[in-house]
């Protein structure tokens, strides 16, 4: 193991004019700070360096700011995720900085520690790469996007408390932007779209499903379309590519909301289910687990504003399927 160094964020900011006579506290909530990180950077210090520094002094969040000043700010991280445990389970990171990391999934392998699954999961794997290549002491769980067990694909690990407020606010505000790739039943093209919430391209190439997602009978698990009682979903799906032999049609898929078992639910009810999906279309000839993959995530970094693009290519099992 690498030696235990400590996570330490450090920020530096240059108040504008557009600030002058603003508090402390309302530039930091305009750079998207939450009210548990500002409460952490008023209370802890790391070696004598307050959390929060002015001009190179101690300075609090009602403190009145001028032109030019010059705010500093240290994330240190001081707390762990509770019942997480390490487990070297190799991590496919498809980028990473000081702020977050995207990493491509494996399907099979859950999100987070539960039940049946306490010491294999992605959570449990982050948290060994933590420890052991990044050599911080502390792990918190801060998984932003969420992807089905057997669903491949990116997914977006924030590396401080910072990352994760501003990230978990752009999942609430739909700003953070997934592109799928899914192997369906049949001919996409040729479904019919009679059905209510289903809009058809006129060269049938597209598709857009507006059908509210709800709980199927008393199932903790299966989901459907419920017009009394789900919630809103939509989403979009794409033609790609058309396999006779075995009458398949590979989707790029778009989501606008993000319901449980969304795609796999919306497909299904347009007629073109997602082969090896074991809940709403069992068909294992081709795949052992629904193909599903998380293939595209934009979004604008949380720390820079850079704009994010980050691509994974269709995973073994779905391109042999599909070749």
């Amino acid at each position: 193991m690498n030696s235990m160094k400590e996570n330490l964020r450090i920020l530096t900011y240059e108040i504008p004019e557009s600030f002058r006579g603003a508090t402390v506290e309302a530039f930091l909530r305009s750079k998207g700070y939450s009210h548990h990180v500002i409460y952490h950077l008023r209370s802890t210090e790391f070696e004598g360096r307050p959390g929060l520094l002015l001009n190179g002094e101690k300075t609090y969040t009602r403190k009145i700011l001028e032109p030019g000043d010059r705010l500093q700010i240290s994330l240190l991280e001081t707390e762990d995720s509770a019942n997480v445990v390490e487990t070297n389970i190799p991590l496919d990171i498809v980028y990473e900085d000081e702020d977050l990391m995207v990493i491509n999934k494996p399907a099979g392998l859950p999100i987070h520690p539960s039940m049946g699954h306490y010491e294999t999961t992605l959570g449990n794997a982050i948290c060994y790469y933590t420890h052991h290549t990044l050599g911080y002491p502390h792990y918190v769980n801060r998984i932003i996007n969420r992807l089905d067990r057997d669903t491949s694909g990116l997914l977006i690990a924030a590396k401080n408390m910072l990352s994760a407020a501003i990230l978990g606010d752009m999942v609430k505000r739909r700003e953070i932007h997934r592109e799928y790739r899914a192997i369906v039943a049949g001919d996409f093209r040729k479904i019919s779209g009679e059905r209510p919430g289903l809009y058809r391209s006129a060269d049938r190439t597209h598709l857009t499903v507006n059908a509210p997602i709800g709980r199927k009978g008393e199932s903790v698990v299966e989901r459907g379309i419920d017009y009394e009682n789900g919630e809103y979903a939509v989403t979009h799906a794409e033609f790609l590519r058309y396999d006779a032999e075995k009458d398949l049609s590979l989707l790029r898929l778009k989501l606008e909301t993000g319901r449980t078992h969304q795609i796999r639910v919306h497909m299904q009810y347009a007629g073109c289910p997602l082969i090896g999906d074991f809940l709403y279309y069992p068909d294992y000839r081709y795949m052992k687990r629904q193909a599903l993959h998380s293939a595209e995530l934009c979004f604008l970094h949380p720390i820079t504003g850079r704009k994010m693009v980050v691509k994974a290519d269709l995973p073994e099992d779905m391109s042999k399927t599909f070749s």
